[in-house]
């Protein structure tokens, strides 16, 4: 986040006011709708009005120094200057330095200080003065969730183990760094943070962001708890908690499996709770990042209204964000299911857009490893498992704790062959994602990898849970019906079979192979016995 040396300023020209602390265009006393990084550009030119602002600086203030394209600059350039009533052709207030940069030339005046951060803070909602708790600022400002992980507090003697004190929150700000949705307070801020009474909600005032994590480490009676909380700091609300035991011996060597455990949590409530605050704003006030959570929630409902649902907010996050990789890899998703669930009439076409929006994902942003994930779906349903877990090595390898990355490529090494490295991703899968909205698939998968393991019985057990959880399709009863003819248990292949073909009476073994493309295995030929003893 960039703000002057100086603090919270309100930027005062043209008969605007351009309010740092609250992060708002004024005119008049009212507000002006402007997209968050448009914002954060008219502050960054608005504060720096004495000099040129080079591109450079404007791409590592604004885009976090991720390579984007001049046509993405001159985007935000030309959706700050009508903001403010500028335009290209007079350039008023915002001036082209031609290869070079932008500079603020209009005539500022500044409110800044501890009077603009008493004007901007102070005051509640509807302008009544507001409680010492009020939040300023909840996300970043080009609309990401935000958070600080707070040094935990350690409960007992210190002793050998004392230094997980620090170094298990040091280790869960930088696996959460690597998540691009995700703005992270470093360890230098949020570690000054060390006193067990602080408020959250001081924290959210201090840091501006959104969420905190607190934690302890209890030693006692040779055993290591560890509790960690997810705090809204904005009403001082528990989002999320849990706790992790371990013998005091292992502490150390189980700290990598808890961390892991507590960043995929925390990936999973986060976007839970930002679905939750967008639900709650008017449609016209939705940012890209809003739209984007709120596409997810019916992304993974996996209907085929809620997959159009979410494609219309994927492509109004990009209306409002036109180099937003997460959204492309939101619309690569849902085409993806409406060629994968046959929602759409011409599968090509839909697996087509689905790779076109995956590789644009890709190239507005290498280092998500959403887009990687998508990219690894496309080629998945072409049969090009090879180049398929290749994307999905990329994905986790940018992201050890993202679940669905290890479960896709769980799945995919099935449809190769490769038992047994498939069911140890799909194990961990679920370990780290116990509640994922794919946890469904995850386990599904399994039963895939235990037919290969000759383990019919385990297979069918696997093949009912799945088809039992949230989110089950066509594809996952059928998985549990001849799961259960492979086990010899008919009375429940038929059952599951007729659930599968009440959702699609045309359910055949071309339409459940062109969605799992299995190699030419020897797992393929027993599941197309199993589809034929199915009669099907």
């Amino acid at each position: 986040m960039h703000l002057s040396a100086a603090g919270p300023r309100i930027y005062l020209f043209d008969g605007l006011e351009l309010d740092s602390a609250r992060f708002e265009l004024r005119r008049g006393g009212a507000r002006v709708h402007v997209e968050p990084q448009v914002l954060s550009l008219l502050i960054l030119l608005a504060e720096n009005c004495e000099r040129m602002v080079g591109k450079d600086e404007i791409i590592g203030q604004i885009w976090d120094g991720r390579i984007v394209s001049e046509s993405a600059i001159a985007a935000r350039i030309k959706a700050a200057r009508k903001a403010i009533g500028d335009d290209g052709k007079a350039q008023r207030l915002i001036r082209t330095i031609h290869g070079k940069g932008f500079r603020f030339v209009g005539k500022v005046g500044v409110r800044g200080g501890a009077a603009a951060a008493a004007a901007s803070v102070d005051v509640g909602p509807e302008g009544a003065p507001a409680d010492a708790t009020s939040p300023v600022h909840h996300n970043a400002r080009d609309g990401r969730p935000s958070i600080a992980v707070l040094p935990f507090q350690l409960l007992g003697e210190p002793g050998a183990h004392a230094i997980v004190v620090d170094a298990l929150p040091a280790d869960i700000i930088m696996d959460l760094s690597r998540m691009p949705w995700l703005f992270v307070i470093a360890r230098g801020s949020s570690f000054r943070f060390r006193d067990a009474n602080i408020d959250p909600r001081t924290v959210g005032r201090e840091l501006s962001v959104r969420y905190c994590l607190t934690g302890t480490i209890e030693l006692a009676n040779r055993a290591a708890t560890v509790s960690v909380s997810l705090v809204d700091t904005c009403d001082g609300g528990t989002v999320w908690a849990d706790r992790f035991r371990s013998e005091l011996g292992e502490l150390q060597q189980m700290r990598p499996e808890i961390e892991m455990r507590i960043v995929s949590a925390l990936e999973a409530h986060i976007a839970r709770n930002e679905v939750r605050l967008a639900r709650a704003r008017p449609a016209t006030e939705l940012d890209a990042w809003a739209s984007f959570h709120l596409g997810l929630d019916h992304m993974y409902r996996f209907t085929q209204t809620d997959n159009a649902r979410a494609a219309r907010l994927f492509e109004h996050s990009l209306a409002r964000d036109p180099y937003f990789s997460r959204a492309m890899g939101g619309l690569s998703f849902t085409h993806f299911q409406n060629a994968f669930l046959r929602f759409a009439d011409d599968s090509d076409a839909e697996m087509e857009l689905a790779r076109i929006f995956a590789h644009r994902a890709v190239e507005a942003d290498r280092l998500d490893p959403f887009a990687h994930f998508n990219a690894g779906r496309s080629l998945w349903l072409d049969g090009n498992l090879s180049e398929s877990i290749d994307c999905f090595d990329r994905a986790t390898s940018l992201s050890p704790s993202y679940a669905q990355g290890v479960y896709n490529r769980g799945l995919v090494r099935a449809m190769a062959g490769k038992a047994e490295e498939a069911d140890r991703d799909l194990a961990l899968a679920l370990a780290l994602s116990p509640l994922d909205p794919l946890a469904y698939a995850m386990v599904s998968s399994r039963a895939l990898a235990h037919i290969q393991l000759g383990d019919f019985e385990r297979a069918a057990e696997f093949g009912a849970r799945a088809a039992r959880m949230p989110g089950a399709h066509k594809h996952i009863e059928l998985i549990a019906a001849f799961t259960a003819q492979l086990s010899g248990n008919r009375a429940d292949a038929r059952l599951w079979l007729a659930k599968a073909k009440a959702a699609d009476p045309n359910l055949s073994a071309g339409t459940f192979f062109h969605g799992f493309p299995f190699a030419r295995t020897r797992a393929r030929e027993i599941i197309e016995q199993g589809l034929l003893e199915l009669g099907l």
